[in-house]
């Protein structure tokens, strides 16, 4: 559809800094959000049920697809989250998983600390240890976000 293709354009051009965000916001207004708002409503009436299937869901969640249109740093797409689960994944497959839902419990939590530590730029080996050192010392743990 041309006028994704025009909106990922303008998204990459906002990332690379040679637009402002409220530019990008208009350009995708004026040139792609009704196409694809009336693309879903002609897919809602069409006759693969698939397909009807598929656009009442994106209908039904149209707003939450835009709200990088709305919020500066926001991406149009999930491929960071995609990414940050990619270790996870890498290691459930090496591994076979886990063979009860208090080691997968474990796995969760060690898997989160890892990955929230590197998107922190934080040594996970050190937050570990800190949290290590406060439980033996009957002392708070570490906070893994800061403010929270």
């Amino acid at each position: 559809m041309k006028s994704l293709t025009e909106m990922f354009h303008l998204w990459h051009l906002y990332r690379a800094g040679r637009i402002r965000h409220d530019t990008m916001r208009k350009k995708i207004e004026a040139a792609c959000w009704s196409q694809v708002y009336h693309a879903l409503e002609d897919g809602q009436r069409c006759r693969h049920a698939p397909t009807v299937s598929l656009c009442n869901e994106l209908f039904d969640r149209f707003d939450q697809l835009w709200l990088f249109r709305e919020i500066p740093g926001l991406e149009p797409t999930n491929n960071r989250g995609e990414r940050s689960l990619r270790h996870a994944v890498i290691w459930r497959k090496l591994s076979f998983g886990t063979q009860s839902a208090s080691g997968s419990r474990f796995v969760e939590t060690l898997l989160t600390v890892i990955e929230t530590c590197r998107q922190q730029q934080r040594h996970p080996i050190d937050f570990l240890t800190a949290a290590i050192e406060a439980h033996a010392a009957n002392k708070p743990a570490p906070k893994l976000i800061a403010g929270v």
